[in-house]
């Protein structure tokens, strides 16, 4: 239980950040998100040393699972550590108030930490779920700024659609071996495992704004810089090649899988390559550029050498975020991301030196770490095929010819004449100097007692190395930095052209994708009006014809049922009173009735008795002559 420490602490910490922010200053609430990164590094240390895991029953069938594995520690560490910086520089570079944006960030490393521990899908599925969250959340930030929520919502539904796909994978491994686990996949029956297969594919191409999906990075950059900076280098596109590195080798009885992954990468690695090229944008610039260098490592993952893709993407992460954060301290001074308007090596030399460090490790260039990740990449290309070795060598090229006209453009010399002192203060220029300083210290890679080390402690595998491979790639990346410092002095006639104006929109996959945008919130707002004015009606309607029949019922209770009601108890409590009366009636007047009665016929007898003979036989007389008569009557009838 304990690995579940690592994601929990930056997510529970989230709220105090919040709250702090509201009510303290920005280096308080600063200081609380760098505390919380801090621990996270902290305790990802313990768990390597201790081998901690995690798990968390719902059910009995339902289990949340988390596991150290040797890819998984690369990422682990990476993300908290590229992060610091980060947030040091968004406390110190952006406008209060800051608690809602470096509580997010800060629950973001939380969220990427529990993806990255998953040892199921669908713990990968809770975490996959919370850094999307987090990212439309951060990319909306200046929500005031009509584009941005606009933007932001861009991002989520492409990012949403490849989702679809993941839910997917996970619905094919529980029905074929009524869990989520990954060591499930193998042994799932050949259409399950397709199945699986494209959706795990759909999600990571996505997620890591490969081709065709590459145009939504574009939409995120609405979001502040140091957002950017983390989502670019450390979360949300580190995502999708995060979870093909973890499921390739399980994968591998997939024959089409491997090398359609292989091909995607190259084609976003030499396509994003050209579009960075000819990119005015310095943010588009740099969100181009991750498209292609996620590329590569998309490579490595394809030919089977998941870890030589998660070292790049190492290396990768410090210079990224460390060129994003560079652009912001240019952005403060001009007010524009135009390239065209920057040329601030004068007004910043030490930021201009610090990016030029940062530009030269984009650019593959020897002895920086990211040379070396960048040329493992090339010789385990080379292990498949000579041609995509070759495919890969230009793509690292091109990496050069972007990564020296962004330098350049930005940092270059100006014959303007720049008016009142730079913009920037000490965390700002920590930041970068941080970032910087690992790019440069990752260059021990270089050394062969690390690459030893790498082998023995993190699993990576021995890759033969081939001189002339190395040669030849060293030669482009000159040829690339030259071409990118020529294209500088023709940048204006370069961008005028049609075609580079359509390789600047990601080949027409920018336009195209916000009118899917636009189209999938038009439906969504005309569904929403349909549920309004037609379902919600007849809800309504329902509800009020139920009211009506009800009142009804209720009134005709009133006047039917209760009235009768009301009618049998008059009628019950007249007959109890007539019961009452009767009975008085019965028992006391008519034994009275009948004494009287008695005493009467007792004075008419004694008057009858008058002692004369005469008045008998009149009597007798009578009396037959009333018998006679009643016997004639009868007789007559």
């Amino acid at each position: 239980m304990m690995l579940w420490m690592v994601p929990l602490l930056p997510i529970l910490a989230a709220p105090l950040v919040y709250f702090s922010g509201r009510r303290g200053g920005r280096v308080w609430v600063t200081l609380l998100a760098l505390l919380a990164v801090t621990g996270v590094v902290a305790l990802v240390a313990l768990a390597i040393g201790n081998e901690w895991r995690g798990s968390y029953a719902l059910n009995s069938v339902l289990v949340l699972q988390l596991e150290l594995t040797p890819l998984s520690r690369i990422v682990a560490l990476a993300v908290p550590l590229i992060a610091f910086p980060i947030l040091l520089f968004a406390g110190f570079h952006e406008r209060p108030p800051l608690g809602r944006l470096l509580a997010i960030m800060t629950a973001f490393v939380g969220a990427m930490e529990l993806l990255i521990l998953a040892e199921d899908l669908l713990t990968l599925l809770v975490g996959w779920e919370l850094i999307g969250a987090c990212s439309w959340a951060l990319i909306s930030h200046y929500w005031q700024d009509k584009s941005a929520p606009k933007d932001a919502i861009q991002a989520f539904i492409v990012t949403r659609f490849g989702d679809l796909g993941l839910y997917i994978a996970a619905a094919a491994v529980f029905a074929g071996s009524g869990g989520f686990g990954y060591q499930a996949l193998p042994g799932l029956d050949s259409s399950l495992m397709q199945i699986a297969a494209a959706g795990i594919l759909l999600a990571a191409v996505a997620k890591s704004a490969q081709v065709p999906f590459s145009a939504w990075l574009f939409a995120a950059m609405a979001g502040p810089m140091p957002v950017s900076a983390l989502l670019h280098a450390a979360t949300l596109v580190a995502a999708g090649l995060y979870l093909l590195a973890r499921v390739q080798p399980l994968l591998t009885q997939v024959s089409w899988l491997m090398p359609t992954i292989v091909a995607i990468g190259l084609i976003t690695a030499l396509a994003g390559g050209v579009v960075s090229i000819v990119q005015g944008h310095a943010k588009k610039l740099l969100a181009a550029s991750t498209s292609a260098q996620y590329g590569l490592m998309w490579v490595a993952v394809g030919v089977g050498y998941p870890s030589v893709a998660l070292l790049h993407f190492l290396a990768h992460g410090f210079f990224k975020a460390g060129l994003f954060l560079a652009t912001g301290t240019a952005e403060r001074q001009t007010g524009s991301y135009q390239l065209a308007r920057m040329r601030l090596g004068i007004r910043l030399p030490g930021v201009a030196l610090l990016s030029a460090i940062l530009a030269l490790a984009l650019a593959g260039l020897a002895p920086l770490g990211a040379a070396w990740t960048k040329e493992q990449i090339v010789s385990v290309a080379y292990k498949d095929s000579l041609w995509l070795a070759l495919g890969v060598a230009l793509a690292g090229g091109l990496s050069a010819t972007y990564a020296s006209r962004f330098q350049f453009a930005m940092f270059g010399r100006s014959s303007r004449r720049e008016q009142g002192p730079p913009r920037i203060n000490g965390g700002e220029r920590l930041a970068v100097a941080l970032l910087a300083a690992v790019t440069l210290a990752l260059s021990i890679l270089w050394w062969p007692e690390a690459q030893s080390w790498l082998q023995w402690g993190l699993g990576l595998p021995q890759v033969d190395s081939h001189f002339w491979l190395l040669v030849l790639s060293l030669i482009l990346v000159v040829l690339g930095i030259l071409l990118g410092a020529a294209l500088v002095r023709r940048d204006e006639a370069l961008q005028q052209q049609d075609w580079a104006q359509s390789a600047a929109r990601w080949w027409e996959l920018v336009p195209l994708t916000r009118e899917i945008g636009d189209a999938v919130m038009k439906l969504a707002h005309r569904l929403a009006r349909f549920d309004a004015q037609v379902l919600e009606a007849a809800t309504f309607a329902s509800a009020a014809w139920a009211r009506r029949t009800a009142l009804g019922l209720a009134r005709s209770d009133d006047e039917i049922v209760d009235a009768s009601l009301r009618g049998s108890a008059r009628s019950a409590t007249w007959a109890a009173r007539l019961n009452a009366t009767s009975g008085e009636a019965l028992s006391w007047r008519l034994p009275g009735s009948l004494t009287g009665l008695v005493r009467r016929g007792g004075h008419w007898a004694r008057q009858a008795q008058t002692g004369q003979t005469h008045h008998y036989y009149a009597g007798i007389a009578i009396g037959f002559a009333v018998l006679l008569l009643i016997l004639l009557l009868g007789a007559a009838l």
